[in-house]
């Protein structure tokens, strides 16, 4: 049996964290909450919500589905610019 949706979406975003370099930091200020709730909601002690897929899915460019539907899909949907690696190439190119 595979992951459900919940394990599927902690995965997602943590591979969406690695590709861009976003920190929980980063992702609590994007969400409006504490770096503590974005831990919670990371180790399942919390779930995360609609509203939160929502706005993640903004804040890395990518259609609500594609995040919902794990890691691969939505780190393939990832803009090339949102990337970690594109944007290192980009303060080296300078």
């Amino acid at each position: 049996m595979g992951l459900g949706l919940e394990e599927s979406l902690r995965l997602t975003v943590a591979a969406l964290m690695q590709a861009t370099g976003d920190s929980q930091r980063v992702i609590a200020a994007v969400l409006g909450l504490t770096q503590t709730q974005v831990s919670r909601r990371q180790s399942g002690a919390t779930s995360w919500t609609l509203r939160d897929v929502d706005v993640l899915a903004g804040h890395y460019g990518i259609a609500a589905l594609d995040l919902l539907a794990g890691p691969t899909r939505a780190c393939e949907a990832l803009p090339a610019a949102r990337r970690r690696n594109a944007n290192a190439e980009k303060g080296m190119a300078r």
